[in-house]
This record gives C-alpha cells, sequence and structure tokens, in this order.
C-alpha cells in the first residue's frame, strides 16, 4: 500500500527513516511547519524533466516540432519560467496569462493566445506585444484583430476547428465533439480561412484542433488530425494537448513517447512533411509534479468516517467539478495495516465540498499531516476564497532545499479591493 500511494507522489519521492514523506529532498513536515498548511508543493526537478520528455520525445520523430505548454493547467509564474527555461513556448488563455508569461520572459513569438470570447483588451495585449499566434475561434476574434492590429502590422493566426471527435472524458473538459463551445466546424471554418486569406491585418498561418482533457487514449487524439487536414495545407498544425495524467493507481494514461508516436503516426499520413507541428500539454505536464498538504481538523466517526482537512473546494475544485478521483496518506503512515476507510472534506459549507471519497487511512487523528498526490493540474488554477479562505502558498521544492514561489493571501489581501 505504502509503494502504491508513494508512486502517485513527484518523481523521486521517497519515504525516510521514519516513514516520513520526503519530495525533492524535503521532508513533509517540516514543510508544514515552516509554510503553514494547506501548502501546494512542487517539485521543480519534476517538471523539469517532463518538458525535456516532451520536447525529445516529439522532436526526435517530426523535426519541425514545437511543444507548448498550457499555462491554463498552473498559470504560476515560476512554473512558466521553468517552462520557458526548458525551450518550450506557452499558450495563454487570457490577459492575466499573457502578462504572467511576459514576465516569466518567454519570448514573445513563442506565444498562443487562446480563448473562445477573447476581449478587446486582450486583443491590444496581443497586438502590443506582438505574440506569435492568435488562435481565432470565431469571426467575432476576426473583427477585433482587423479593428486593432495597426497599417502595416499581421498578426499570425491559426482557425480552431471542431473536428467532430468525442473522447471518453468527464463531459466537462471534451472539446473536440460536435456543439462544443470552441472552434468551428469544418465548412464554417473553411470560410473564415478565406476571409483571414484576404485581410490586410491577419497572415493565415494554421489550424488548430483539441480533442479534451484527461484522456487516457492515444486513439481519439490522433483521430483529430484527419478531419484538420481535409481542410487544406499550412505551415503550421497545432494538435492542442488532452493527455492525461495518474492520479490514482488505476489509471494508466499512455507514454509520452506513445503519445508522440500516435500524433506523428497521423501526421505522417494527413499532413505535409514540412510543417511545423504544436503540441499544447497541460495537465499531463505538471499533475503528478505537485502535491498538497493538509492539516487534519476534526475526525467524525459514525455511519462514515469523515477527516476534515484545513482545505478543501477552495483549493481543490476537480472534484466538485469534474468528479475527478484523488488518494491521499497520513504523512508518518502510508501503511495501510491499521487503516479504516474515510471521507476527507474540506472546511468549507457545501456538503460537495469533499477531496477523497472512501480512501484508506492510517486511524486518522486531529492534527495529523495529511498529503494529496498530484494536484499540479488546475488545483492552484481555480484556488478561490470561498468562505473567505486565504489562498494557498507555493514552494518549490529541490535538493533538499525549499523555495517560497506564491506566498500564502493575508486576511489584508482579502480587504484589499473593497473602495467602501
Amino acid at each position: 500500500m505504502a509503494e502504491d500511494l508513494l508512486s502517485l507522489f513527484p518523481p523521486g519521492s521517497t519515504l525516510d527513516a521514519t516513514g516520513t514523506l520526503v519530495v525533492g529532498g524535503c521532508r513533509a513536515d517540516d514543510l508544514a511547519a515552516e509554510l503553514g498548511t494547506p501548502v501546494l508543493v512542487v517539485s521543480e526537478d519534476a517538471l523539469r524533466a517532463r518538458a525535456r520528455e516532451y520536447v525529445g520525445e516529439l522532436t526526435s520523430r517530426w523535426g519541425r516540432a514545437r511543444v507548448v505548454f498550457a499555462s491554463k493547467a498552473f498559470p504560476c509564474t515560476a512554473v512558466q519560467r521553468v517552462m520557458v527555461e526548458e525551450g518550450l513556448g506557452l499558450d495563454v488563455a487570457g490577459g492575466g496569462e499573457l502578462l504572467t508569461a511576459l514576465k516569466a520572459g518567454v519570448d514573445p513569438a513563442l506565444v498562443v493566445l487562446h480563448g473562445n470570447a477573447k476581449s478587446d483588451e486582450e486583443i491590444a495585449l496581443a497586438a502590443e506585444h506582438r505574440i506569435g499566434l492568435v488562435v481565432v475561434d470565431n469571426a467575432d476574434d476576426v473583427d477585433r484583430i482587423e479593428a486593432t492590429m495597426p497599417a502595416g502590422v499581421r498578426q499570425d493566426v491559426l482557425v480552431r476547428v471542431i473536428p467532430g471527435v468525442t473522447a471518453d472524458t468527464h463531459s466537462s473538459v471534451l472539446t473536440g465533439h460536435e456543439g462544443s463551445k470552441f472552434g468551428l466546424a469544418p465548412r464554417d471554418a473553411a470560410a473564415l480561412v478565406r476571409r483571414i486569406e484576404h485581410s490586410p491585418r491577419m497572415r493565415m498561418r494554421g489550424l488548430h484542433v483539441h480533442v479534451g482533457s484527461q484522456i487516457l487514449d492515444v486513439e481519439p487524439l490522433a483521430a483529430a488530425v484527419a478531419p484538420v487536414a481535409a481542410l487544406g495545407e499550412f505551415p503550421v498544425y497545432d494538435l492542442g494537448g488532452g493527455l492525461g495524467a495518474r492520479y490514482t493507481w488505476a489509471d494508466e494514461p499512455p507514454t509520452v513517447a506513445a503519445y508522440a508516436e500516435a500524433l506523428v503516426a497521423a501526421a505522417r499520413a494527413h499532413l505535409p512533411a514540412e510543417a511545423e507541428l504544436v503540441v499544447e500539454p497541460g495537465r499531463s505536464m505538471v499533475a503528478t509534479a505537485a502535491t498538497t498538504l493538509y492539516r487534519v481538523t476534526t475526525v467524525k466517526r459514525g455511519v462514515t468516517t469523515f477527516v476534515a482537512v484545513d482545505g478543501g473546494m477552495s483549493d481543490n475544485l476537480e472534484v466538485a467539478l469534474f468528479q475527478q478521483r484523488f488518494e491521499a496518506g497520513i504523512v508518518g503512515r502510508f501503511d495501510a495495516a491499521d487503516s479504516e476507510p474515510a471521507t476527507v472534506v474540506g472546511r468549507h459549507c457545501e456538503s460537495g465540498d469533499v477531496l477523497v471519497d472512501g480512501v484508506p487511512l492510517s486511524a486518522p487523528r486531529v492534527g495529523d499531516l495529511l498529503a494529496v498526490p498530484a494536484t499540479g493540474a488546475y488545483c492552484f488554477t481555480m484556488a478561490n476564497n470561498y468562505n473567505g479562505t486565504r489562498r494557498l502558498p507555493v514552494v518549490f521544492v529541490r535538493d533538499g532545499e525549499a523555495r517560497l514561489v506564491v506566498r500564502r493571501e493575508t486576511w489584508d489581501d482579502l480587504l484589499a479591493r473593497d473602495v467602501d
């Protein structure tokens, strides 16, 4: 049991002689004592290794390939900076992600701007900073770009296409099916391509497609290539992201190598050999690089044993929104020999504030430190102030050193925006 649970934590994590979890060379209990809880702990080595793996597996199969990190999965400036340092571009889905990307030192030419409802301000930011690609989602995007770009300047764009591929994942993270709010059906996309090709403010560079998120099979990801290829030959094809991550010991996501092999095989079959391929990994890049540490505040035993912690849906909305399954363990007692089934719940005034339902925990009691692995994707992204909670800090760990990269919010932060 301890080995199974440990395998879900960032690569290289261990249990020391006392059975205490060690991530990036740092003991979990020491981190909690220094930084408080909840705290999001990120293995910097795991982030860098995954970035290098993606680049290596893709470029070894397709010479003109580019990896762009989907910032929305973990839009923390320090995380974006790691990706930039490893040679990746950044995919941003709004003005805030664009500004943190620029602060992280990204070359604006390596930025891809997404969004199904881009604002005038966001288009203006893209124009001001001369970002590399804007993914056009609709005709209104074209109107805004034409109205914003200065005379003599042309914005490189991709057109997002709905491939009509339905993957086996939660409905809230499906994006490639007919009826998706993202992109255009092929016929409508073709008409918009023709309009862009005649625009003095844009340069048509290629097509974009994205099937969804947390996909545990490479087949639907590869199947999206042919519908895009049918629209014609272009210099760039952005095949999106979507590869799933391992959240529980039952999950068996494809390897990055298998993912790259499937995409490149489809590209060889359908796309021009000289085209540039772009992929946008997000969840699979960061999920298992992080873990969240909580302090147990109450234990109630009855029909159900409820173990309540000092966080919850304010730092992990994946469960409530997508019914994502997580695992958990009591730090120092991962061994399940004396475990009991428990439901880990948060501190918020919602019955849906559940972190893990039906997880074996070893004799949980007040004051225990509880660790939840695989919280690197979308947890920081959707952190919120429900019930006046202060958003949690982020700490990078590496070679036994801990480096705070996002501080915990203060009570003053919560009041700072009040004007009356």
